[in-house]
């Protein structure tokens, strides 16, 4: 994650750039605006950016490319759905290239593999939950925000050594040994933040949190 701007080609930063903004003009086409309209959902939009723009500060790594941060994008997914926080993640990242962070040059593919495979991820595993499980408070809190989050960063895990092995950037054997096995710590670390948090807003303010329904997972339980 955090890939600097000399770890590829340029026809992958080109791609990715390109892929970028074609998913982000789609999330803003399709945002949910009126949701934000309400100045408390707005409030707590803009302060889960702010939050995770001084998390993704915040990082540990060895090699160019290689570095580990918290994601939140289960979290905002949660809160605000899929294109909201896709448009929230494109801000955070944005805050934190603006920092010097990160290149400009490779916002795009951070941007696939930082916000996109979350998001992404974590509205397949909502859809399934949904899908497959009984409408539960318990549910919703362990299957969406405690091992929901981890299997997202599953996700950024797998997309970010295939960017990294398809590219040439590292050998597999490499990513495998010095890398991926991180990413089951970072899980952990995501699900107990997420599912904690989580918690706490749907039980004291559950109208923050635009995927929970109080009279679907409360009512009759």
């Amino acid at each position: 994650m955090n890939f600097p701007a000399t770890l590829f080609s340029t026809a992958w930063y080109v791609i990715g750039m390109v892929g970028a903004l074609a998913v982000l003009a789609l999330a803003i086409w399709q945002a949910p605006w009126k949701w934000l309209a309400d100045s408390r959902h707005l409030n707590v939009w803009l302060g889960a950016v702010v939050a995770l723009a001084l998390i993704w500060s915040l990082r540990a790594g060895v090699y160019p490319g290689l570095n580990l941060h918290l994601l939140g994008g289960m979290l905002l997914t949660l809160v605000a759905g899929r294109q909201l926080a896709l448009i929230g993640l494109a801000l955070v990242l944005a805050a934190v290239t603006v920092n010097g962070d990160t290149p400009w040059i490779s916002y795009g593919l951070n941007f696939l593999v930082m916000a996109c495979a979350p998001v992404y991820a974590a509205t397949a595993i909502m859809a399934l939950v949904a899908r497959r499980l009984p409408r539960h408070f318990f549910v919703y809190i362990f299957c969406n925000g405690f091992f929901g989050a981890a299997l997202s960063v599953a996700a950024v895990g797998g997309v970010s050594n295939a960017v990294l092995w398809l590219s040439g950037a590292y050998p597999f054997e490499f990513l495998l040994d010095q890398y991926t096995m991180y990413f089951l710590l970072l899980g952990f670390s995501e699900a107990w933040l997420t599912g904690m948090v989580v918690t706490l807003m749907v039980v004291y303010r559950p109208e923050w949190v635009s995927t929970f329904d109080d009279h679907l997972y409360l009512d009759n339980q």
